[in-house]
């Protein structure tokens, strides 16, 4: 009898651990939602440089938590990128709610994603950037599901930016281990990383598992992940993403 409930008590405790992050987000009030999507605030939070203040290249990646209760569980991510020169940004994202979902059109670079704060995850500025920009656009035209999205497992909002990332040489990027869809490889079972320097397995972004010199180790188990990252010092949760003392991914601050 008691071998009889053991299964299920384990399968009751990986449940319990997937989900702990995301009920917790939940229940402590700590993401505050706007009411309504049409009101909340898509304006600057004053992170990127303005374009008449800098006039070098910049590339830089962003996240922030998504919509509504998804935010409990992932983040919406995108790139950034502003040529030498140029007066303006253009924003790199994939949204859910048209037929054409991929997006490449000026905006504001660190605007919030429907009330929520962004992060800024890289910061790539001068002759760097520059380089990277055209190979960005073209990986950008080159994505395989232009007008597919499935908020879970992928492809979404997250597997687009880590396509992007991965298909450009120098962009080497470590998405949190929150960003849901980042691990959806379609058709292919492995693959680089995108922090640049490891690989992954994923089976349709169900379950997988990544090891990165950046990301350190991701277990993936229905899209959520947990995992360590040794050279941040840092654990990763689920739907909290990863609580670490260093930033492993490329930040270059250039002097106005």
């Amino acid at each position: 009898m008691k071998r009889a409930f053991k299964y299920p008590a384990w399968l009751f405790g990986g449940l319990f651990l997937l989900l702990a992050g995301p009920l917790l987000l939940a229940t402590s009030g700590s993401l505050q939602g706007a009411e309504s999507w049409q009101t909340a605030s898509r304006d600057s939070a004053g992170i990127a440089p303005r374009p008449e203040q800098f006039q070098e290249a910049i590339v830089q990646v962003y996240g922030a938590r998504a919509w509504s209760w998804r935010g409990y569980f992932a983040v919406h991510t995108w790139i950034a990128t502003k040529e030498k020169g140029a007066s303006e940004y253009r924003v790199h994202e994939v949204t859910g709610w048209r037929r054409y979902v991929v997006n490449s059109r000026p905006g504001e670079p660190d605007r919030r994603w429907y009330g929520a704060e962004p992060e800024l995850y890289a910061d790539i500025r001068g002759g760097e950037a520059q380089k990277l920009i055209p190979a960005i656009y073209e990986a950008v035209k080159a994505y395989p599901y232009p007008t597919e999205y499935e908020a879970w497992p992928g492809p979404n909002s997250n597997t687009f930016i880590a396509w992007v990332i991965r298909e450009v040489p120098g962009l080497e990027v470590a998405l949190p281990s929150n960003a849901i869809g980042k691990d959806y490889l379609g058709n292919s079972v492995f693959a680089a990383v995108p922090g640049g320097a490891g690989y992954q397995l994923s089976l349709g972004g169900y379950f997988g598992l990544l090891a990165g010199v950046r990301e350190g180790l991701e277990l993936n188990i229905l899209g959520l992940s947990l995992g360590v990252n040794p050279l941040a010092l840092g654990i990763k949760l689920p739907g909290i993403g990863e609580l670490g003392l260093r930033n492993t991914n490329p930040v270059y601050e250039a002097t106005h």
